[in-house]
């Protein structure tokens, strides 16, 4: 049986996980009376629920007499690190792009990996169904990023086919009248015009990991493309590792996938996409040979992380309330295991209690901050913060390419917005009732940008951002929050009498009925500076009554902050609190006088 190893690129929800979807059910891989989920790819509960693909995974199907091992990938730029290191498995690529967004930023770092490996892509114009569609423009606007790339000639003559993944139908011509409910045309491309993998299954193994799968039982689980060779289980052979040295061990388990079912199996030739056990602390990047026939693969790039975090113990009064898992090893446990198998992660102590864990974007740390929160754990977290290198003697920061889509009337406050925290607009054209903006704005710039863009578009605008390059610091000061907030100065239950009366201050965080403590932040103020207020304050009772009928108070709607928006509105001298039932913005000096204190002690030294 033939091979094609091919992997789906494309920008966040552009379809691709929907359209392995089809490919899954038209190619016979489930039984007749198989239940399959929506989706069935996104196998983990964030990923189901936020609707995106956060780890790549294998998956294999059976077409006439070929196996096609396809690999869907994450669209969203946190986890590019995971694309980039895939595409030393495949020998083809599906670019998969919207018929109305057309090429976006996301796009382009996808393919430009593509491209540096090698790779011819097909392109697959997809939700060809909807009425503002316009695949010929889509189209060359692909060819223009190939172009812009340097494709080469090969590259540039692409095949096309134009598809509605939901709907499960493809075509080889734009026309959606010409669609038919089948995948075959899509099936056939791959067939024709991938190539099948160039690996010698007579010559000595060599077997390269990109990623990582972590077990309790096996430890680290390394998953690749054999490039040569066959592999056995129960074979001895040898990993040259990272630093050049050599380590001997036995291959203890072996897997194969098909459809959505990773399987034990015996062994495995060269173009096959395996998983395989054995090695504890294997490494993306290393090469397993046989024993005495030693010879590395090239070393695989893993993009650094750009952005950091602190990561603590929780030290508020309310700790150990909500969660079971609070202690400081319990946090570092878990967040090296995290890293045995996320190759972009960097976890490093800071002190007894806290530790700095750095990775490519709030989205990517944010995630696993959620995870840790659904198993238990309690844990107070900092401001995200990008990290600094220098370059050549010159102190540089990472910057990001920046896509912007939104109405006309709010163009003119979005680039206000972007000017003020260090942004270079790059261009500006005008599509079909929208307008589209290019930036190049520094990575800190863009940290609590989300929240305000969306009040500026209305929810109409839509952000996309992804790494570009690190570039000379700026001295400007960008990313800090202007307004100051309203902090709790006692502890109790906050009353709706305390926080009517506060309603003229800001913009509440919480409820009547609401647990607080002092230096708990309970809302946004109307202006700069933190103010200190009683939330728990009681109405005074007397056994009199009054004249004047007393009136139900009646509040406004309070601010509803989400794990990453609550991240991106902290400011340095201010945590948030996470517990698996809460979250819970914070002050780090929670005693009122203290922190005036401090406060005076900071503006002194500024003057």
């Amino acid at each position: 049986m033939e091979i094609r190893n091919i992997a789906i690129i494309a920008h966040v929800d552009h379809g691709k996980t929907t359209l392995v979807d089809q490919l899954l059910k038209q190619s016979g891989t489930f039984r007749e009376n198989e239940n399959v989920s929506e989706r069935a790819m996104d196998s983990n509960d964030i990923e189901r629920e936020r609707g995106i693909t956060i780890l790549a995974k294998p998956t294999s199907i059976k077409y006439k007499d070929y196996k096609i091992n396809i690999l869907d990938t994450p669209g969203h730029a946190d986890f590019g690190g995971e694309v980039e290191r895939i595409m030393h498995m495949v020998d083809g690529v599906l670019l998969l792009v919207d018929a109305y967004e057309g090429v976006m930023p996301q796009t382009k770092f996808v393919l430009k990996k593509a491209m540096e490996a090698g790779l011819k892509p097909i392109v697959v114009v997809n939700k060809i169904d909807k009425p503002t569609a316009r695949p010929k423009e889509v189209i060359d606007e692909v060819l223009d990023l190939l172009i812009e790339l340097e494709a080469d000639e090969d590259q540039l003559d692409f095949p096309v086919v134009y598809t509605s993944a939901i709907n499960g139908t493809s075509s080889l011509d734009d026309d959606v009248s010409t669609q038919k409910q089948t995948m075959e045309p899509l099936f056939d491309l791959i067939v024709n015009e991938v190539p099948a993998p160039t690996g010698d299954k007579e010559a000595n193994l060599q077997l390269q990991p990109a990623l990582l799968d972590y077990n309790d039982y096996v430890g680290r689980i390394g998953i690749g493309t054999i490039a040569n060779g066959k592999v056995k289980v129960n074979q001895m052979v040898s990993c040259v590792r990272l630093d050049g040295t050599i380590k001997k061990f036995r291959i203890q388990k072996l897997y194969g996938y098909f459809g959505l079912k990773k399987l034990e199996i015996e062994e495995a030739s060269a173009g096959d996409v395996v998983a395989f056990s054995g090695l504890p602390d294997i490494e993306v990047g290393e090469t397993i040979c046989e024993e005495g026939k030693e010879d590395a693969l090239p070393k695989l790039r893993i993009d650094e992380p750009t952005l950091q975090m602190t990561f603590g113990t929780n030290s508020s009064p309310f700790v150990g309330k909500e969660g079971k898992l609070v202690t400081a090893s319990k946090i570092e446990e878990r967040l090296r295991k995290q890293a045995e198998s996320d190759v972009s992660l960097r976890v490093e102590q800071k002190d007894q209690e806290s530790f700095i864990v750095s990775g490519r974007g709030e989205l990517h740390l944010s995630i696993l901050i959620e995870n840790m929160r659904r198993e238990g754990f309690e844990l107070e977290v900092s401001k995200p913060e990008v990290i600094i290198k220098e370059v050549n003697g010159v102190e540089c920061e990472p910057y990001e390419d920046v896509q912007i889509e939104c109405p006309e009337d709010t163009v003119g406050g979005i680039i206000e917005a972007l000017g003020t925290r260090g942004g270079t607009m790059e261009s500006m054209s005008n599509l079909p009732g929208i307008v589209r903006l290019n930036y190049t704005v520094p990575s800190r710039g863009l940290i609590g940008f989300t929240t305000d863009f969306m009040t500026l578009t209305k929810g109409y605008g839509i952000l996309n951002h992804t790494f570009k390059e690190y570039l000379p610091k700026t001295t400007a000061e960008v990313g800090e929050r202007k307004l100051g907030v309203l902090v709790s100065m006692e502890n109790g239950k906050s009353t709706a009498y305390a926080l009517g009366a506060l309603e003229d201050r800001g913009v509440m965080f919480i409820e009547p009925g609401v647990d607080v403590y002092e230096g708990m932040i309970v809302g946004e103020a109307n202006r700069d500076g933190d103010l200190a207020v009683n939330v728990v304050k009681g109405k005074q009772l007397t056994n009199t009554r009054s004249a004047g009928k007393d009136h139900t108070v009646v509040l406004k709607k309070t601010k509803l902050l989400t794990l990453e928006t609550a991240l991106e509105y902290i400011n340095n001298d201010e945590l948030v609190e996470v517990t698996p039932l809460n979250f819970r913005l914070r002050k780090k000096i929670l005693n009122t006088e203290e922190r005036k204190k401090y406060d005076a002690r900071v503006r002194n030294s500024k003057e």
